[in-house]
């Protein structure tokens, strides 16, 4: 399923134009992507939660060349299913 199709099934589950569902689908990921940049936690209720973490630094070795390199630290985001959601594909 795209954006396209998840708006527009949306829209028709709860009543609202096109319009509205794709400016609350906007405003709602733009909220969280805000919240996540401060390093908060997402939850939603039934669905899951998103949070940053750091990933360490590490050495890494090119398999060919055998030459060991550094990767530095960095933040990833990573989600965790609610345990609702985790039984509902049991």
């Amino acid at each position: 399923m795209n954006n396209k199709e998840f708006t527009s099934e949306l829209s028709r589950r709860l009543g609202y134009t096109l319009k509205d569902t794709s400016e609350l689908m906007s405003s709602m990921l733009t909220t969280m992507a805000d919240r996540l940049q401060d390093s908060n936690v997402v939850a939603i209720q039934g669905f899951g939660s998103f949070e940053v973490k750091k990933k360490a630094e590490r050495i890494s070795i090119n398999p060919t060349t055998k030459q060991r390199m550094l990767v530095p630290p960095k933040l990833v985001l990573a989600y965790k299913p609610s345990t609702t959601l985790k039984d509902k594909f049991k």
